[in-house]
């Protein structure tokens, strides 16, 4: 069974078993997280797509880990001028593992 789950504004296809990476998701490592906004759920050839999410659906996961990601360095400059800028930015994430696909 599979499920397309949404959060972050991003899409993920997720099985039982499967160790996702999704944007940040407030909780500490062992702590349950439910996500209802469920756009697709199958198995087999049985699949059902919802209108835009699918009713009583439901996938339950855990966290593992909260992490960041590589650091992103941009920059900007203008020649002659004397104008540098750099920034940098570290994307937090959460590794979830699915335990659950539930269908009511």
């Amino acid at each position: 069974m599979f499920a397309v789950l949404k959060t972050g504004g991003k899409e993920y296809r997720v099985s039982k078993g499967d160790i996702i990476r999704v944007e940040r998701l407030e909780g500490n490592p062992g702590d349950s997280v439910t996500f209802k906004e469920i756009l697709m759920v199958g198995e087999g050839d049985k699949i059902q797509i919802g209108n835009p999410i699918v009713n009583h659906a439901m996938v339950v996961g855990e966290i593992i880990q909260q992490a960041k990601g590589k650091k992103v360095l941009t920059y900007k400059m203008k020649r002659r001028k004397n104008y540098r800028r750099m920034k940098g930015h570290r994307q937090h994430y959460t590794y979830l593992k699915i335990n659950e696909i539930m269908i009511q």
